[in-house]
Order: structure tokens, then C-alpha cells, then sequence
């Protein structure tokens, strides 16, 4: 239970050794992901190995500073949600979007109203800053939309 007495939270990372770079660049505005040398591929969400060609030395797949931008694949608006934060949240949009690097990404969709959303639309990443010193990277429509 949350020290406010509230509840477990489950919308805030749990950092650990090889996840900090990721969220410490996050409150830095960078989206990071994860690049194989050996393939040459990139993969969300971060993980030690590479899940195309299994290779996992560090000096092979290493971290990389993304483009930020996107396109939306899918999407779906939230009306209700029981855990903590996120009722006080609804409607949000819950999505999956295909980074400019090749990658999916479950993400949410911001400062977009439900009838402006589109698959295929331009998405850029921004940072919402969750209120416990994670900011958590989310995408609104690229400027120019």
C-alpha cells in the first residue's frame, strides 16, 4: 500500500540497474531504445538481449537516443479504470504506436480529442511528469497537425 494510504500504484516504473538510463533520460526529455549492433535492429521496451537475433553483449546492443517520432497504430479511449491513479484520469487513450526507429510502443495519446485521432497519424513524443519524479513518455500530434 502507498504511503497516502491509497493503494499500490501502477502507472510509475520500478528503476532498477539496467532500466535507470532509460527513466533518467526520460526526465531529461530523451526517449531511449535499444539497438543491436549485430542486426542492426532497435527494440521497446528495454531489455539486455536482443529478442531478433538473441545476442546480448553489452557492447552489441546498447542504448540510443530516438527520433521521438511516431505513427499511430492503434488505439482505444478509456472510460473506466479501477486502479490507482488511473480513474481520476478517464477518458484517456490508451495506444500502441510504430516509432520511426521500427519498434511498437504501448504508449498513451495526449492533447488529441477523440475524433482527431487517426491510424497513421504523425505523433512526436512528450514527457508527462507523473508527480513522483518519473516523467513517463507519452505522444501528442506532431506540430504541424
Amino acid at each position: 500500500m502507498a504511503a497516502d494510504g491509497a493503494g499500490a500504484r501502477f502507472d510509475v516504473p520500478e528503476p532498477d540497474a539496467f532500466t535507470r538510463a532509460y527513466w533518467d533520460a526520460a526526465a531529461e526529455g530523451r526517449l531511449l531504445l535499444r539497438q543491436c549492433a549485430a542486426c542492426g535492429r532497435a527494440h521497446h521496451y528495454p531489455r539486455e538481449f536482443c529478442p531478433y537475433c538473441w545476442s546480448d553483449a553489452p557492447d552489441v546492443v546498447r542504448w540510443r537516443v530516438a527520433s521521438g517520432r511516431a505513427v499511430l497504430y492503434t488505439w482505444s479511449v478509456v472510460h473506466r479504470n479501477d486502479l490507482p491513479p488511473f480513474g481520476h484520469r478517464t477518458p484517456y487513450v490508451a495506444a500502441v504506436v510504430d516509432l520511426a526507429e521500427g519498434p511498437r510502443m504501448m504508449t498513451e495519446v495526449v492533447d488529441c480529442a477523440e475524433a482527431g485521432l487517426r491510424t497513421g497519424m504523425d505523433l512526436q513524443v512528450a514527457f508527462r511528469q507523473d508527480g513522483a519524479g518519473y516523467a513517463i513518455p507519452v505522444f501528442r500530434p506532431a506540430e504541424g497537425m
